[in-house]
C-alpha cells in the first residue's frame, strides 16, 4: 500500500437542548437531544504505515495513556473489524476542550474512522463505522453520520434535521465536567416529558443538565450570569461549554471582546454539514 497522508477536520457539536425521558436499566439515560456542528474544532493528520499495525498517536493527551485514548481505540477498532495489517501516524492538533460538552473526543474518535476507512480501503458503510463507533461514546454516531439531527435513545438514533446556521459565541468556562458525576447527581432530572421538533422551534426546550452543572461549578455559573447580556444563554451537552446566538459574525465577535478575563473562548457558525464530510467529499478525490 502507498504511504498516503491526510489531514482533516474533527468539528465540535453543540446541543441546541437536551432533555433526559429515563433511566435505562443499564444505567445509561434515554435523551431528546438536537445536534448542530461548528465550522471550529481539532484536526489530525494521518499518515499510513504499510506493513505494521502500529498506531501511533502524538502529542499524547495529559493523563491518558495511548492506548485509551479515543483516536488510538478507534483505529484499533477499525483495525480489528477488517482485518488491516497497516498501521497510522497520527498527529492530534487539539483546539476543543475536555470534558466542555462539544463533544471534541467523540469527534476525534469519528474522524479516525472515517480517515483511516479511506486509507485503509476497508470500505466499511457508514453504519458500520457507527455501530463501531458507539462502542466507544454515544456522540461517535452523529460525527460519523455527518449532518444535523434531532437524537433519541442514548444519542444513537437519529434524523436528520436542516436548521438554520447562526454565529455562536462560545464560552469556555475554566473547568472540566465530569459527565459521570452529572448523571449520576441525585437531583438530576430524569423524567422530562418527551418533546417535538415544534417543541423546540416555540422554545419549549431546555438542558436538563444545565442547573445540576451550575450548581456543581461556579466557573459555569458565573459565565452563564455574565453571557445573559447577549441573550438567550443554552450549555451544550453536560458543560462546560456555553453558547449564545448572533445573526452575524461581526456581533459575536464583539461580544467575545468584552468576555472577562479568565473567561475563554470562540466563535464559529453553525453548519448542517458535518466539516469532516465536507472535506472528505471535496478533497480526498485527488489524493
Amino acid at each position: 500500500m502507498p504511504r498516503q497522508l491526510l489531514n482533516i477536520p474533527a468539528p465540535a457539536k453543540i446541543n441546541l437542548f437536551l432533555h433526559i425521558t429515563g433511566r435505562r436499566d443499564d444505567g445509561y439515560h434515554n435523551l431528546q437531544t438536537l445536534f448542530q456542528f461548528l465550522d471550529y474544532g481539532d484536526s489530525l493528520d494521518f499518515e499510513i504505515v504499510p506493513n505494521s499495525r502500529d498506531i501511533q498517536l502524538s502529542p499524547e493527551l495529559y493523563g491518558i495513556p495511548a492506548e485509551q485514548n479515543l483516536i488510538v481505540r478507534a483505529a484499533r477498532l477499525l483495525q480489528n473489524a477488517a482485518e488491516i495489517n497497516s498501521g497510522a501516524i497520527i498527529d492530534l492538533k487539539k483546539r476543543l476542550p475536555m470534558g466542555g460538552g462539544l463533544g471534541g473526543g467523540s469527534s476525534d474518535a469519528a474522524t479516525t474512522l472515517l480517515a483511516l476507512n479511506r486509507l485503509w480501503n476497508t470500505n466499511l458503510s457508514l453504519q458500520e463505522l457507527a455501530n463501531l463507533g458507539l462502542q466507544l461514546g454515544a456522540d461517535v454516531p452523529v460525527f460519523i453520520a455527518g449532518y444535523s439531527a434531532w437524537a433519541e435513545g442514548v444519542g444513537e438514533q437519529l434524523q436528520q434535521i436542516n436548521l438554520p446556521t447562526p454565529w455562536y459565541l462560545v464560552l469556555i468556562p475554566s473547568c472540566e465536567v465530569s459527565t459521570a458525576k452529572v448523571f449520576n447527581h441525585p437531583q438530576l432530572p430524569r423524567n422530562s416529558a418527551a418533546v417535538t421538533m415544534q417543541d423546540y422551534l416555540q422554545g419549549n426546550c431546555l438542558n436538563d443538565c444545565e442547573e445540576t452543572v451550575r450548581g456543581l461549578y461556579p466557573q459555569v455559573d458565573n459565565a452563564f450570569i455574565w453571557a445573559q447580556q447577549h441573550g438567550r444563554v443554552s450549555m451544550s451537552g453536560t458543560g462546560a461549554c456555553l453558547f449564545c446566538q448572533f445573526q452575524s459574525e461581526h456581533a459575536a465577535r464583539s461580544a467575545l471582546l468584552t468576555k472577562p478575563a479568565g473567561l475563554d473562548g470562540f466563535v464559529a457558525q453553525g453548519c448542517n454539514q458535518s466539516p469532516t464530510h465536507q472535506y472528505l467529499q471535496t478533497t480526498y478525490e485527488t489524493l
